[in-house]
């Protein structure tokens, strides 16, 4: 059971929203929460403190009557919690109340203990508040999302609640629940962060590092298909270069074939006697979807784990404004829930899995494509040639579904627009970066659930089931428990979505 003592890693975050498992919170931490709050409580007497007794934004000029503070603070969560479009994943927004409830542990926001015990029953209870996916631009963090998140904590809004939508109020009834103490700061201590943005960024890499363990396996099937040499995925060869990234990958590959009989030594074929031959009728060298997936998937395993270590630093951060310092005796005005950190880091995620994709299908391409290969049939069509059409079909999904990534993975980082009177005059887009990332992640499942299932065919077709490798062959059954061979044309979509629903939902181990 994962406890809230002010560091999370990502670990904490897969118990949480994989496995369901509940969240605690530290004795230290309530400690830590209940000293902030009574200080900056103490503290804000006769001071102007930003979103205390001021407005908020460009309207921080004015001064708030102290009979108005508490209304202040219900005013700026109603009126921000104007999103729109489609709601976020329940998963998504489990992760966004795990994010803030970490950063609000920290003791640097000043807001009553009731919002991070609410936050915990929430979580515990699978109580999901409603957040749109439109509407934050990622300044002063999520303040729209989060908007829609502190709503439903003063007992407002609606959630998502076994399996249905419904009104807050409802469910805090039946579940005995009750609304936080709005006392100080809680609707600015709320809504000011980057927690949205950041917990659907934790889910992306988990995703992503799930997605690339298949499409390491879909390459390692392919080398076993075409009977590929080996010397491209060897220790002495990777080992000349000095990427990660690239090392690892060769060494999953290695361990992935190493128990099949279809890849080839080129000292048994090419380095022996060919006195005499003028044209090889095989490739000297295997295509570059094939020999060089170490070299492209070593940057996207690179750039995952680069990514996961700053969403990770994100989570563990004071990512709102002010900064209260109880060690200090102090309130610090700044701009920590300036969320471009994340959006770019976004960015670069949602670049490397849209080359992902596109190695894919360009390995898709190899196998559909009879004059490349010279082994299969066209589209791995095991029926009659001309009246059935095997994989036909489903390419054009595989190649739409890459074209809308190469379309999305141009960057949100750069994407500026200023708005709030200009006071928010340069902001990161972190939400739309996340979220547009989220969407190249579930496209790159459905290409690499395409080649899965033409991988399966070229084996059903081959007859080598009994010479892959074990590993190979369990993703084999794993996916003819799905995908019955075929010869006859079937309905394709069903069985695309079942096979990407498996992998998304399934480690490839």
């Amino acid at each position: 059971m994962p406890k809230i003592k002010g560091k999370l890693g990502i670990t904490e975050f897969y118990d949480v929203i994989f496995k369901g498992e509940k969240v605690t919170v530290s004795e230290e931490v309530i400690k830590t929460v209940q000293e902030s709050h009574n200080f900056l409580k103490d503290f804000s007497q006769n001071k102007v403190i930003y979103g205390v007794n001021t407005g908020f934004g460009p309207m921080a000029q004015y001064k708030i009557k102290d009979s108005e503070t508490i209304q202040l603070q219900y005013n700026l969560i109603r009126s921000h919690a104007s999103g729109t479009g489609n709601p976020i994943a329940p998963a998504y927004v489990k992760a966004a109340m795990l994010a803030r409830i970490n950063t609000l542990s920290l003791g640097n926001s000043g807001v009553h203990i009731s919002v991070i015990e609410l936050m915990v029953e929430l979580i515990n209870r699978d109580i999901t508040p409603l957040i749109y996916e439109h509407g934050g631009v990622g300044a002063s963090g999520d303040l729209v999302q989060l908007a829609h998140l502190a709503l439903v904590l003063i007992g407002e809004g609606e959630v998502f609640y076994k399996g249905e939508r419904k009104p807050t109020e409802e469910v805090f009834k039946s579940e005995g629940l009750k609304p936080i103490s709005v006392e100080l700061r809680e609707g600015l201590g709320l809504i000011n962060g980057t927690s949205v943005m950041t917990g659907i960024g934790v889910v992306n890499t988990i995703y992503t590092r799930r997605l690339l363990e298949w499409a390491i396996a879909c390459s390692s099937a392919i080398n076993e298909i075409m009977e590929a040499y080996d010397d491209h995925l060897s220790k002495e060869l990777n080992q000349t270069k000095k990427h990660k990234g690239q090392r690892e990958i060769a060494r999953s590959m290695r361990s992935h074939l190493k128990d099949s009989t279809l890849t080839r030594k080129r000292e048994h074929h090419l380095y022996t006697d060919n006195n005499g031959v003028k044209v090889f009728e095989e490739k000297v060298q295997e295509y570059y979807s094939i020999r060089c997936v170490p070299q492209i998937l070593g940057p996207v395993l690179d750039t995952l784990n680069g990514v996961e270590r700053i969403m990770i630093e994100e989570v563990n951060s004071a990512n709102d404004n002010p900064i209260v310092d109880v060690e200090k005796k102090h309130v610090y005005h700044g701009g920590n829930f300036h969320g471009d950190y994340v959006s770019l880091e976004m960015d670069k995620l949602k670049i490397v899995v849209t080359k992902l994709s596109m190695l894919a299908e360009r390995q898709l391409n190899y196998l559909m494509n009879s004059k490349l290969n010279d082994i299969l049939p066209p589209f791995v069509n095991l029926g009659e040639l001309g009246l059935n059409f095997g994989m036909q079909g489903v390419q054009f999904t595989a190649t739409s579904t890459t074209a809308e990534n190469q379309t999305l993975s141009n960057p949100m980082y750069v994407h500026s627009i200023p708005n709030n009177n200009d006071n928010q005059d340069i902001v990161s887009m972190g939400t739309n970066a996340a979220l547009i990332t989220k969407k190249v992640i579930e496209n790159a499942f459905e290409v690499v659930a395409i080649e899965l299932i033409t991988v399966v065919q070229a084996i059903e077709y081959l007859k080598v089931q009994d010479k892959v490798s074990s590993k190979t062959k369990k993703m084999y059954d794993a996916v003819r428990k799905i995908v019955p061979p075929f010869k006859e044309d079937p309905i394709m979509y069903p069985y695309v979505n079942e096979v990407k629903n498996f992998i998304i939902n399934h480690e490839n181990n």
